[in-house]
């Protein structure tokens, strides 16, 4: 399964994003061989509709979850739309890493 992680930066000890349209990468992460892309989000300087722009770029990924600290409601709408699962309130204290592991343990 695909994941995206609204990220501070491209790697995977990159702090998680509190925000999710406009943070400044995604990183799509594989659970099954933890290898990931870093997606840098053009959505993140929008004046508008960055969280559904956003949406889009994920998707168009493969992303079937997005673990994020909060999205807006127009990116939840969007994100719901496509079929992604939102897992948000993910702290932006810890990494990337530690967010996808995280997660694993509940599934």
């Amino acid at each position: 399964m695909k994941i995206a992680v609204s990220a501070t930066g491209g790697s995977m000890s990159a702090l998680v994003s509190e925000q999710f349209g406009r943070c400044a990468y995604f990183l799509i992460v594989d659970t099954e061989t933890m290898k990931f892309e870093p997606v840098s989000n053009d959505a993140a300087d929008m004046t508008g509709g960055a969280g559904p722009a956003a949406v889009k770029l994920i998707s168009g990924r493969g992303a079937k979850v997005v673990l994020t600290g909060k999205a807006g409601f127009n990116a939840e709408t969007a994100l719901k739309s496509a079929g992604i699962e939102i897992i948000s309130g993910v702290s932006g204290a810890i990494t990337v890493k530690q967010a996808v592991e995280d997660f694993l343990k509940t599934k």
